[in-house]
C-alpha cells in the first residue's frame, strides 16, 4: 500500500537537510523508535507498537538507497520482523524537500507491505494513524529545531569528544563476527522505546474500527485463560 504525507518545518532547506538525514538525531523523536546500532550505512533498531492487549516489536534496519542533496531527495529502504516471528513489515520511503517561504516542506511518500496483525487494519485505519504518528515526530522535531537555535545543530552536542548527552553513544566500537575494519558495529545507548499504543492514537472513527479486532484478541485471551483454569483444575 502507498501512503502520502506532507509536513512543514520552520528552517530552510539546507537545515533541514542536514537534521534529517541525521539518523541518529531523529529516531529519539519517533513515536515507539529505538536506534540500537549502526554498521557502516546500516542502522539498526526496534519499534514497538501496542494494539490493546497486544504488544509488538518489530527490530529491524534500515539503510538510504538515495541521498541527492541537489534535489532534496531522499530514499530509505527499512524492513522490520516481527520479534515473535508473526508479522514483518516493509518500506520503501522517499522524501522530497521543497523551500517554503522561510521553511521547508517535506513531501513523503511511503511503499508499505505488512503482515501479521497489524495488517488486518487495512490501509485506511493505517493511513490514518501514520499520519497522527507523523504530526506527533514532527512536533517533536520542530521543538529539537527551537532549542538548537540558528545554525540547525544538535543540542545535545558537546564540543568536546566525550559522550553526548542522555543518548551518548559507546566510546569504544563493538567489533561484530569477530571482522575488523568493515565489521564494526557501534552500539548506541539510550533509553527503551515505548510501545505506540494505537488506541490512543487513533481515537474517533479510526478507534471504533479498532475495536473489533481488540474485542476478539480479548476474546481469545478469555479463553485460553479459561481453559488452562480448567486444565489445572481437572489435574
Amino acid at each position: 500500500m502507498e501512503l502520502t504525507n506532507e509536513f512543514r518545518v520552520g528552517v530552510s532547506v539546507p537545515e533541514a537537510w542536514k537534521v534529517l538525514t541525521d539518523v541518529e538525531r531523529i529516531a529519539p523523536l519517533m513515536p515507539g523508535a529505538q536506534l540500537k546500532e549502526v554498521e557502516g550505512d546500516e542502522y539498526r533498531g526496534v519499534v514497538k507498537v501496542k494494539v490493546g492487549p497486544i504488544t509488538a516489536e518489530y527490530k529491524g534496519k534500515a539503510t538510504f538507497e538515495e541521498r541527492d542533496e541537489a534535489a532534496g531527495r531522499v530514499v530509505l529502504r527499512a524492513s522490520g520482523r516481527d520479534s515473535r516471528g508473526q508479522g514483518n513489515a516493509n518500506a520503501l520511503i522517499t522524501a522530497t524537500m521543497s523551500p517554503d517561504g522561510a521553511g521547508t516542506k517535506v513531501s513523503v511518500v511511503t511503499d508499505l507491505t505488512v503482515s501479521g496483525k497489524v495488517a488486518q487494519f487495512g490501509r485506511g485505519v493505517l493511513g490514518e494513524v501514520s499520519a497522527k504518528l507523523l504530526g506527533q515526530f514532527v512536533d517533536a522535531l520542530e521543538a529539537d529545531l527551537e532549542k538548537a537555535g540558528p545554525g540547525g545543530a544538535n543540542p545535545s552536542a558537546s564540543s568536546g569528544d566525550g559522550p553526548v548527552g542522555d543518548e551518548a553513544t559507546s566510546a569504544e566500537p563493538v567489533i561484530g563476527n569477530g571482522a575488523t575494519g568493515s565489521g564494526e558495529v557501534r552500539r548506541i545507548e539510550s533509553p527503551d522505546a515505548e510501545p505506540v499504543d494505537l488506541f490512543s492514537v487513533a481515537g474517533g472513527s479510526t478507534m471504533k474500527r479498532l475495536i473489533p479486532a481488540a474485542i476478539a484478541g480479548l476474546v481469545i485471551v478469555f479463553v485460553l485463560t479459561r481453559r488452562r483454569v480448567r486444565h489445572r483444575a481437572n489435574s
